[in-house]
């Protein structure tokens, strides 16, 4: 399938590793152009590198780093068709956090997905373009020890829905993704950092239903890609996880009954 998007611009936020990179690599086999912001100078440049897209260094929890990939992607590529916000870091601020290091948490997660959408506003109405905001599973579950992270991915999903209604009019689409248990490199060093990382992992893909395993950042990025693409044009507002059925299935779909009694 010709997913239409040979020629158009794309900004994902922390492009540079896990969900980020496969987005980019997966809308750079698509024929998109694509900006990479973030944090990771050494990852990002070789990505862009290879994809012959741009890095673009910046602190995104400031303002005028999101003006710097705003103004850098529009000069390199003249126009921004798509914004990924994909960037974010599960800081683990429970709580037990101070009040002020909660609301930096909410800041670093969040601010950067409402500047970014704020400033490429013009440019995403001229070109009938698109948003998706990537979430996590933790805004619906909870985890219980990360109040900063799932309070800024609740608000990602609200606004979805509130950008949804509110860009309908600029023919602007607003989606989100949502991952669960994705294996990400920042997942794999958590594992690496246990007495039985293997068996670990074994319990949570028990718990899977959809082939006992965990997501990949590829699966994550296709739908990610597809979503922004003209064969989805009239899907809006909508938030669509990717998980193997983790979130919303019942846990009995991941229990061995025999064992039960």
């Amino acid at each position: 399938m010709d997913l239409e998007l040979a020629g158009k611009s794309v900004i994902v936020t922390g492009g540079s590793k896990g969900i980020g990179a496969a987005t980019v690599r997966s809308f750079a086999a698509e024929g998109a152009k694509v900006a990479i912001a973030g944090r990771s100078p050494a990852e990002g440049e070789t990505l862009a590198k290879e994809v012959g897209g741009i890095f673009v260094g910046a602190e995104l929890g400031e303002e005028p780093g999101c003006q710097k990939v705003f103004d850098q992607t529009l000069k390199e590529f003249g126009r921004i068709d798509i914004l990924v916000n994909n960037a974010g870091y599960n800081d683990g601020k429970d709580l037990g956090t101070p009040p002020r290091e909660f609301m930096d948490s909410v800041h670093l997660n969040l601010s950067h997905v409402y500047t970014l959408a704020h400033l490429c506003r013009e440019e995403l109405a001229k070109n009938q373009g698109a948003i998706i905001n990537v979430s996590s599973k933790v805004a619906i579950t909870g985890q219980g020890n990360t109040s900063g992270y799932a309070a800024a991915k609740g608000a990602m999903n609200a606004l979805t829905r509130e950008w949804a209604i509110a860009l309908a009019p600029e023919n602007i689409r607003v989606n989100c993704v949502v991952p669960a248990e994705c294996i990400t490199p920042q997942y794999q060093r958590w594992f690496d950092s246990l007495d039985n990382p293997e068996g670990t992992r074994k319990a949570i893909e028990n718990l899977i239903p959809l082939g006992r395993r965990m997501t990949s950042p590829e699966e994550l990025a296709d739908m990610i890609v597809f979503l922004s693409s003209p064969r989805s044009s009239h899907t809006t507002g909508q938030i669509i996880f990717v998980d193997g059925g983790y979130t919303h299935l019942d846990r009995a779909a991941s229990a061995d009954h025999t064992k039960w009694g």
